[in-house]
Order: C-alpha cells, then structure tokens, then sequence
C-alpha cells in the first residue's frame, strides 16, 4: 500500500480493494486510489471534493510505502 500527501492536495491511498462504514452501512468502493481530505473544509469527509483548491489549501509533498 502506498500513501501520498499530494502537493497542495490531499492523501492519496492506493489500495487493491476498500470498504467505507458509515452511519451503520458499509460499502465496497470500487476505486483503486482514495482521495482522503487533509485540508478539513470538504462537504464529503473523509474523502475529498477538491474543496482545497477554493481554499488555497498548502501542503507538502510526501510518500510513504507500506509493505
């Protein structure tokens, strides 16, 4: 598994497959990369809804590899 912290943007976690648990319901997401917010400000947390860019969010680029 790899973990990214894009430039500006938010955690991107590639994964071979994810399940999403909330209010009780748990769901398969069928994306292989998940966009997880960093800034704070999205309308979807944890996931991401590009609210970053209308903020002006700033953040380093970072990587990490899981094995």
């Amino acid at each position: 598994m790899k973990i990214k912290a894009a430039e500006n943007g938010p955690y991107l976690i590639e994964v071979s497959e994810a399940k999403v648990k909330r209010d009780g319901k748990e769901e398969a997401l069928p994306q292989k990369i998940i966009a997880l917010c960093r800034c704070g400000q999205s309308s979807n947390k944890p996931f991401c809804d590009g609210t970053h860019r209308k903020h002006e969010f700033k953040g380093g680029l970072a990587e990490i590899e899981i094995r």
